[in-house]
C-alpha cells in the first residue's frame, strides 16, 4: 500500500474508516499491558498521529524495540480518535521497524533539551519539534522568493560563488586554491605567486553576487540572485554566520523610490506567505519561544513603512532623550539599538532610512549632489534593526572610477564592472537580503545558528 503523508491524513484529505500505510519517527510511545499508544511523526507536518496498537494482537516483544527515535511502517484503520488533541487516529493492524534507537544512547530520548545541546547534534536535531518548524519555514520561503520574483517577472541569475572580485571591500574572505600551501611557488619579493594557481590569479569565495547581478540587470532589466556567500569574519556572535544565503534583485532603471517599493512590497509578500501558509509551525514558535512573533508579523504587513533620510532620523535620535550605549552624531553608523528606537518606540512602523553618508558605504553607490551622501536605503524592522540593505547603484563611470581610486581598490579587478558604464550605462539599483536574517525575523529564534541546518561558524565545520 502506498504510503500516506501525516499531514494528509490530519488536513482530512483521507477518509476515516480507510486503511492507510504511514512511516515515520517515534516520538513517544505509552500504555499499559492491553494497549501502547505510538505517536509517529514523519516530518511533513510538526503535530503527530497517534497510533493504537493491541498488544494482544501484536505481542509485547514486537513492540519492545519501538522506542523514542525508532522509525517504523504502520498500516491500519484511520479512525476518529476519542481523545483530545486531533481528530483521528490509526487503529494498526501491521507494523514494521525500520530501524531501532538504543534507549540508553539515543540523545533526544527525552524533551527540553537546550538549543545549545542541539547544535552540537546538528545531525539530529531537524527530528525535534522546533528544528522540523524552523527548516519547513525555510523550504517555504525560499519558495516564496522564488515565486515572487517569477511573477514579477524577474530572472534567475546564477552568479559565481568563486570569484577574484571584493563585493563589499572588506577583505574577509576565504581563499581559494589548488597551490601547495606548505610550499606555495614564490614571487621576487616572498609573496605568493598566484599566476600558477588554478586560475592564474588570487581568487576567494564569494560575499555577494551583487556586482555580477548587475552586469545580468543591464541586459536582461531585472534579474536577482539566490545563493550560498561567505566571510571569513571571526565573529561568534548570534548574528553571524561564515557560509550564509543571500537575496539580491538588481533591476535596470530603477532609481532609490523604486528600489524602496520593491524592497516593501517583496517584505509584506513574503511575510503574508508564511502566515498564510506555515500557521501550524508558526503557532508552536509562537508558543514556545516568542508569544510576540504572530503579532510582529502582523505589523509589519499592516502598516505602511515610513520613510525618511538618514539626517532625519540622527536628527530624530539625537533629540529623543534616550540615553543610547553608542552615541548619536551625523557620520556615525547606526546601531540596532538606534535602528529599533526608531521603528519600535518612535515611529512604530517598519522603516527605510535613505541618503547615507558616502564614508559609511559601500564604493558602488550613487552619489548625491550634495557631495556627502549616498543614495543608499536600509530597512528596519521591529527586533532585529536592518533587515536590509540596498541602494541605487553609481552608473556614471567617472564617478565610480574615482570612488574605486579613493579607496585603492585594484582597478585590474574591476575593470569588467568599470566597463559596464562605458558601453550603454543606465540607471540601476538593487539590494540585498540575507536569507537566514529573514527567517530570524519569522521564526521569532534569537541565533542566526538555529536558522540554518548546518551552521558554519569558527572552530565549526562538523557536518
Amino acid at each position: 500500500m502506498k504510503r500516506v503523508k501525516i499531514k494528509d491524513l490530519l488536513h482530512n484529505k483521507v477518509e476515516t474508516g480507510s486503511d492507510v500505510t504511514i512511516k515515520g519517527w517515534v516520538r513517544t510511545r505509552r500504555g499499559n499491558k492491553n494497549v501502547s499508544f505510538i505517536a509517529l511523526n514523519d516530518g511533513s507536518i510538526i503535530h503527530t498521529i497517534q497510533i493504537v496498537a493491541d498488544v494482544s494482537v501484536f505481542g509485547e516483544e514486537t513492540l519492545k524495540p519501538i522506542t523514542t527515535g525508532s522509525c517504523i511502517c504502520v498500516t491500519g484503520k484511520l479512525v476518529e480518535s476519542v481523545g483530545q488533541g486531533q481528530n483521528v487516529e490509526i487503529q494498526a493492524k501491521h507494523i514494521d521497524v525500520y530501524g531501532t534507537a538504543d534507549p540508553e544512547t539515543y540523545p533526544l530520548q527525552k524533551k527540553g533539551h537546550s538549543l545549545e545541546f542541539l547544535r552540537e547534534i546538528a545531525h539530529l536535531r531537524p527530528r525535534t519539534n522546533t528544528f522540523g518548524a524552523v527548516l519547513r519555514i525555510r523550504h517555504a520561503l525560499a519558495y516564496a522568493i522564488h515565486k515572487y520574483f517569477n511573477d514579477q517577472g524577474f530572472y534567475y541569475l546564477h552568479t559565481p560563488i568563486i570569484t577574484g572580485s571584493d563585493a563589499e571591500g572588506a577583505g574577509a574572505m576565504f581563499h581559494v586554491t589548488t597551490l601547495d600551501l606548505k610550499n606555495p611557488p614564490k614571487n621576487e619579493d616572498g609573496s605568493i605567486n598566484y599566476t600558477e594557481d588554478f586560475f592564474g590569479k588570487e581568487t576567494n569565495l564569494t560575499v555577494s553576487g551583487q556586482l555580477e547581478g548587475e552586469l545580468g540587470a543591464l541586459a536582461l532589466s531585472e534579474i536577482y540572485t539566490f545563493g550560498p556567500t561567505f566571510r571569513a569574519e571571526n565573529s561568534n556572535t548570534p548574528r553571524h554566520l561564515a557560509e550564509f544565503w543571500m537575496i539580491e534583485p538588481e533591476m535596470a532603471f530603477y532609481d532609490i523610490h523604486d528600489n524602496m517599493d520593491l524592497a516593501e512590497d517583496f517584505l509584506q509578500a513574503i511575510i503574508r506567505y508564511a502566515l498564510e501558509n506555515c500557521k501550524d509551525d508558526l503557532e508552536f514558535l509562537n508558543k514556545m519561544y516568542d508569544n510576540e512573533l504572530i503579532e510582529r508579523l502582523k505589523f509589519v504587513i499592516e502598516n505602511k513603512f515610513i520613510r525618511l533620510t538618514y539626517t532625519e532620523a540622527i536628527d530624530i535620535l539625537a533629540q529623543s532623550g534616550k540615553e543610547f550605549e553608542f552615541p548619536v552624531k551625523w557620520g556615525c553608523d547606526l546601531q540596532a539599538e538606534h535602528e529599533r528606537y526608531l521603528v519600535e518606540q518612535h515611529f512604530k512602523k517598519p522603516v527605510i532610512l535613505t541618503d547615507y553618508p558616502k564614508e559609511i558605504k559601500a564604493f558602488y553607490m550613487k552619489q548625491n549632489d550634495d557631495g556627502k551622501t549616498v543614495r543608499a536605503m536600509d530597512v528596519l524592522f521591529p527586533k532585529i534593526g536592518e533587515i536590509i540593505g540596498g541602494s541605487q547603484r553609481e552608473e556614471e563611470y567617472e564617478k565610480l572610477s574615482q570612488k574605486i581610486k579613493e579607496l585603492h581598490i585594484p582597478e585590474k579587478d574591476m575593470w569588467w564592472y568599470l566597463e559596464t558604464r562605458k558601453f550603454g550605462t543606465a540607471p540601476h539599483s538593487g539590494f540585498g537580503l540575507g536569507f537566514e536574517r529573514l527567517i530570524l525575523f519569522i521564526t521569532g529564534m534569537a541565533n542566526i545558528r538555529d536558522v540554518i541546518p548546518f551552521p558554519r561558524t569558527p572552530l565549526n565545520a562538523e557536518f
